[in-house]
């Protein structure tokens, strides 16, 4: 199968999780690029809106083939930058089918806006195309404004959703939760993103037995990841004389923003890399999340399939909740998460070989190649509007 993936953002706004779900594909024998026109933004990154390079041209990530451009976005100009980049990416691909032939199938991520490009692709070459939607309603209304809303960006989106071959939510949960401005009157099926087990791979724990007990969290600093409400949670169990440590990772948990709600105990590690953030899974007891919203925390699956135990809220979807390896509690609770802290710190049967093998059945790059296969192997066989 020849699959295109095109990514709403890329590299140097992430974006990663196409490039693991396209080495996923690959590994299963199928032919698989990206196309990826990155939006740059002045005012969030002003050295690579002027040092990256200007013209197309193309690189290999992780032997992945990536088809790249770089677009200069101008300020307070939304509607003709959304022109823009769509037409750009119309026009990517105009040149890649020319040197690479025809993809059986175009694979976006997010339909904002690779779920709307890839719809004009399909209606000119009349190739099928699936999203699949990483987006949760709180990113969108950050843009749009609380639903009802009667933003422009909308009815274009929502067309993009509906004319899908197949929308691909990356859980269930995902489809109730957009529905205030999309609906859901198109086919879905969730599909998990990859976790890279093998290299988040079980370690066993030394006893934490005359050290503190390590909790980390792994998290950009902002309103949902809910810090404020994980920090005082933390206090208390100071407070209860508990010898505990909080080690925080992410971007902004460095700044001098989050350090006013620090307190002892709290090692602030800012915005690390992939193996810096294996190296503090392996070096912590438990993780931590007390977000108030969540599409698919990859954090907390990354853990368990190192091997420790994990406490999140609510808000979490129901598929990650592996059984005896994640803790629920209530959003915006405090003494519910302190309660859960200091349970965790006193179960001694936990298993984190069974609950880093559970993580594996679930997410691993090989289940995901050949779930997405066989999605996409239905999308092909079945008679379907274009």
């Amino acid at each position: 199968m020849h699959i295109l993936e095109i990514p709403s953002f890329f590299t140097p706004y992430g974006g990663e999780f196409c490039l693991d779900q396209a080495k996923a594909l690959k590994a299963q024998g199928h032919e698989v690029r990206i196309l990826s026109n990155v939006q740059l933004g002045v005012t969030i990154g002003a050295k690579g809106y002027l040092s990256l390079p200007f013209g197309r041209y193309e690189h290999q990530r992780d032997g992945i083939i990536v088809c790249q451009s770089f677009q200069r976005g101008v300020p307070l100009m939304v509607r003709w930058n959304v022109r823009r980049w769509v037409r750009i990416v119309g026009e990517m691909f105009d040149d890649y089918i020319s040197r690479y032939g025809r993809p059986d199938i175009l694979h976006a991520h997010c339909s904002k806006w690779a779920g709307y490009a890839a719809m004009q692709i399909s209606r000119k070459y009349q190739i099928p195309y699936v999203i699949t939607e990483h987006l949760s309603r709180l990113v969108f209304e950050k843009e749009f404004g609380p639903a009802p809303s009667s933003a422009w960006q909308i009815p274009l989106l929502r067309k993009a959703y509906e004319q899908a071959n197949l929308v691909i939510p990356v859980s269930e949960e995902l489809v109730g939760n957009i529905a205030c401005y999309f609906g859901n009157a198109y086919r879905w099926q969730a599909v998990s993103n990859t976790v890279d087990v093998d290299f988040f791979h079980f370690r066993e724990r030394q006893s934490h037995e005359g050290r503190p007990f390590r909790f980390c969290c792994l998290a950009n600093f902002w309103p949902l990841k809910g810090y404020d409400i994980l920090l005082p949670a933390f206090r208390q169990l100071r407070a209860s004389g508990l010898d505990v440590e909080l080690h925080i990772a992410g971007r902004g948990t460095d700044s001098a923003d989050c350090q006013k709600l620090f307190s002892e105990g709290v090692v602030s590690h800012g915005l690390i890399s992939r193996d810096a953030v294996r190296d503090l899974l392996y070096q912590s007891d438990a993780l931590v999340l007390a977000s108030r919203s969540e599409v698919q925390p990859l954090a907390l699956l990354e853990a368990m399939s190192t091997g420790i135990p994990t406490i999140a809220t609510e808000c979490v979807p129901k598929s990650l909740r592996i059984e005896g390896g994640c803790t629920i509690v209530p959003i915006d609770d405090v003494q519910a998460l302190f309660d859960a802290m200091q349970r965790v710190m006193e179960k001694k049967d936990f298993n984190g070989k069974v609950v880093s093998e559970a993580v594996r059945r679930l997410a691993s790059a090989e289940v995901i190649g050949k779930r997405l296969t066989e999605v996409f192997d239905t999308v092909l066989h079945t008679d379907a509007p274009l």
